[in-house]
């Protein structure tokens, strides 16, 4: 292959890495990882965890690319998305479909013979749920499309359950219920302060069809419901105090959060709410896996 063609391939599979999304790619694969150190009372096994961290993270880029390849009208119109290759033309659809279905076909190959089927299956699920049933049907058709959608974004300590421990018990289902309560409010943070944009691009997010107070409300409301869910695991004995502790102090803060969106509404506290709300979700879990090994530590 010739210095040129390499060049090619190179530039082609950087704009390609840009749009599998490795940012919310990341913190998919994080919760993901938890999950699997929560399966078992000690380490998980280090192959099985790199096969099904790496599967994982393949067949959710491939999801995340094929989303960018659906909403490229949409991120036309978006001042953070404006830019992706899929809105200015340097990659083509049938490059983005080759790709997507090398990279996503390769991780369900890992998971269904170095994992186990149960994991397949069920990634296989989410990223018909986040690509097809989320990106193609909800997102346009209802303002309620981040809350039915966000089943598919919180399987993923569920996906990493399976994988280590060959089922689904109602530990990793406390975990995806604390995701869902928290994808409202962590997404219509953003959509309060880019509503003019998904206005002029026609998606009926909340604050569109339904008003800047009637949001406001809701993450207030979906708020307080994720407060709840975050107590799950120490009610059911899955969490001890360290978590306990350090989940009321992300959630006050949140909730103060949330509760400054409700009563003075400002741009900048909505980036401040979506900005925290990412790093809450992942303090959050990484404290549930400091609390699971702390027995360990001090024996």
């Amino acid at each position: 292959m010739s210095e040129q063609a390499l060049l090619r391939s190179a530039d082609l599979l950087g704009q390609y890495w840009r749009l599998t999304k490795p940012r919310v790619v990341s913190l998919i694969v994080f919760t993901a990882v938890i999950g699997m150190l929560l399966a078992v009372p000690g380490l998980p096994p280090l192959d099985r965890l790199v096969y099904a961290t790496v599967g994982i993270a393949l067949v959710a880029g491939a999801a995340a690319a094929f989303n960018c390849l659906v909403e490229q009208k949409i991120d036309a119109v978006m001042a953070r998305t404006r830019a992706r290759p899929t809105v200015i033309g340097s990659i083509t659809t049938a490059q983005i479909l080759m790709l997507s279905g090398a990279v996503g076909g390769l991780g369900l190959a890992i998971l269904w013979h170095a994992v186990n089927p149960l994991t397949m299956w069920l990634t296989l699920a989410t990223f018909v749920g986040y690509a097809v049933i989320y990106t193609v049907i909800l997102k346009p058709a209802t303002p309620q499309n981040i809350v039915i959608g966000g089943a598919s974004g919180a399987m993923p300590p569920v996906l990493g359950w399976a994988a280590m421990a060959g089922q689904v018990t109602y530990e990793p289902l406390l975990l995806f219920v604390i995701i869902f309560a928290w994808t409202p409010p962590h997404f219509w943070a953003l959509a309060l302060y880019r509503r003019k944009e998904y206005e002029r691009a026609g998606v009926p997010m909340l604050p569109v069809t339904h008003g800047e107070a009637f949001t406001r409300l809701h993450l207030l409301l979906y708020t307080l419901v994720l407060v709840a869910t975050t107590l799950l695991p120490v009610a059911t004995g899955m969490a001890g105090l360290f978590y306990l502790g350090s989940a009321l102090v992300l959630d006050a803060v949140f909730l103060w959060l949330a509760i400054g969106l409700f009563r003075r509404y400002s741009d900048e506290l909505a980036r401040r709410t979506f900005r925290y709300s990412i790093f809450y979700l992942a303090a959050l879990f990484a404290v549930m896996m400091v609390d699971h090994y702390l027995p360990l530590v001090s024996r």
